[in-house]
């Protein structure tokens, strides 16, 4: 099996700008409906050749049950002669999906050839089958994402915005947060939103028109209610984005606990970072929404100038 001499990969997080949990199917998995985009904070994967497969990992307590290796498994390259070395930046538990934007990388690079002959495989059914985030890190861009996050709708190129993202020191399980939402709707039906009416499909329209106002306005996250009552950081994260003056309001990350402000140029949202009193021990990004260019190509020996970008500090 032939492996490439070097190829670094970037493995971008993402922010949701909308997410509706739709309810709970048959088969025991939530249907949602979400607008996910690439933002321009990204692991970065660096695959060498080598007489046998090895994995490190920075931290090296990321190592275990890592998306990475489970990647390689799952598509039997696992005995591959690579060496794999991932380099962690974006936060854990924050609702940025960095693991399957991980594995998506993995999958890009096979791909594209890099572990030898990809032969003839269902790489759609990879990644549904590693994670429910992980087909969207396929489109490359922007996406409506439905269903269990299988069913993935590109949205073309991402407008030129900016981000203010603000972590806090807390880890959220997405397992716990599913269960407190659904336990705060035991007293109520769950909500159908028919897709004529959905806020989802109005933000997507209004991100393909680059209507900046539209998006602010439709903008939604079915967890904030029950993730800022149960973890009183993110609750305050939130507090703290929308009392320095957020536009629109601050949003969650999928379930958190990654909260972020939308902006329309970078002068405006480093303008607002420098003013932001950003609680004790979390961590404040600011970047733009990240283009395909910067982490599609996973032949890529060096950094992009778009990759230079990434994890802009504030």
């Amino acid at each position: 099996m032939e492996v490439r001499s070097l190829a670094r990969v970037l493995a971008p997080a993402k922010i949701n700008l909308t997410l509706e949990i739709l309810g709970r199917r048959e088969d025991g998995y939530h249907a949602l409906r979400s607008i996910m985009v690439p933002i321009a904070l990204a692991d970065e994967l660096v695959f060498e050749p080598a007489e046998r497969f090895a994995f490190a990992c920075a931290p090296p307590s990321l190592s275990q049950e890592n998306l990475v290796t489970r990647a390689f498994a799952r598509i039997g390259r696992d005995d591959a002669p690579v060496s794999v070395t991932l380099r962690k930046r974006v936060p854990v538990g924050a609702g940025l999906g960095g693991g399957s934007s991980d594995a998506a990388s993995v999958l890009r690079a096979a791909m594209s050839g890099a572990f030898g002959d990809p032969g003839a495989r269902d790489w759609i059914a990879d990644a549904r089958a590693l994670g429910s985030d992980v087909p969207f890190f396929l489109a490359g861009g922007p996406a409506l994402v439905e269903g269990t996050g299988e069913r993935v709708t590109a949205l073309g190129h991402a407008p030129p915005w900016w981000v203010v993202l603000l972590v806090p020191d807390v880890h959220v399980a997405t397992a716990a947060a599913y269960a407190a939402l659904a336990a705060s709707r035991t007293s109520s039906p769950v909500p159908t939103r028919p897709r004529s009416g959905s806020a989802t499909l109005r933000c997507g329209e209004a991100l393909q028109r680059g209507d900046y106002g539209a998006v602010l306005a439709a903008m939604t996250n079915d967890f904030e209610p029950v993730v800022r009552t149960a973890y009183p950081a993110v609750d305050a994260t939130l507090r703290a984005l929308d009392d320095s003056g957020a536009p629109g309001r601050a949003m969650l990350s999928g379930s958190g606990g990654a909260c972020f402000a939308l902006f329309a140029t970078e002068d405006h949202a480093r303008a607002f970072a420098a003013r932001l009193r950003a609680p004790d021990g979390s961590a404040v990004h600011v970047v733009p929404f990240a283009t395909s260019a910067a982490w599609v190509d996973p032949a890529e020996s060096g950094p992009s100038r778009s990759a230079a970008r990434c994890d802009v500090p504030a």
